[in-house]
């Protein structure tokens, strides 16, 4: 069992082999929550095969093997798709963002400025 002080250089450790690692590893949490976010864990029933075919068939399309959906480029796919998820990103950051009362901080201002 590991020591506080331990623990606590673990966090702290600067050895570019656990940079690394740690930079890997939030790589890899921050795919699967992209996996999560599109809805395809609950789509798939989380069947991982399912999940996996998926992504090789767009890994496909995308080196040509296979013909794009609708004539198009593998790169045209891939600006396809980039826009689409730039779009969602957007949409989460809009529904994720405080509303602002605007007639509380109008109120507030008022008051401010009556002596």
């Amino acid at each position: 069992m590991q020591t506080r002080l331990e623990r606590a250089q673990a966090r702290h450790d600067t050895r570019d082999w656990v940079q690394e690692r740690r930079a890997r590893t939030r790589q890899l949490i921050e795919l699967g929550g992209l996996v999560h976010k599109a809805g395809l864990v609950e789509l798939t029933g989380d069947d991982r095969a399912t999940l996996l075919g998926a992504m090789i068939d767009l890994a496909d399309q995308l080196k040509g093997g296979r013909e794009g959906v609708g004539n198009r480029t593998p790169q045209q796919l891939a600006a396809a798709w980039r826009h689409r998820g730039l779009r969602a990103f957007e949409q989460d950051r809009k529904a994720d963002a405080p509303t602002v009362d605007v007639k509380a901080d109008t109120r507030e201002e008022e008051q401010s400025v009556i002596p």
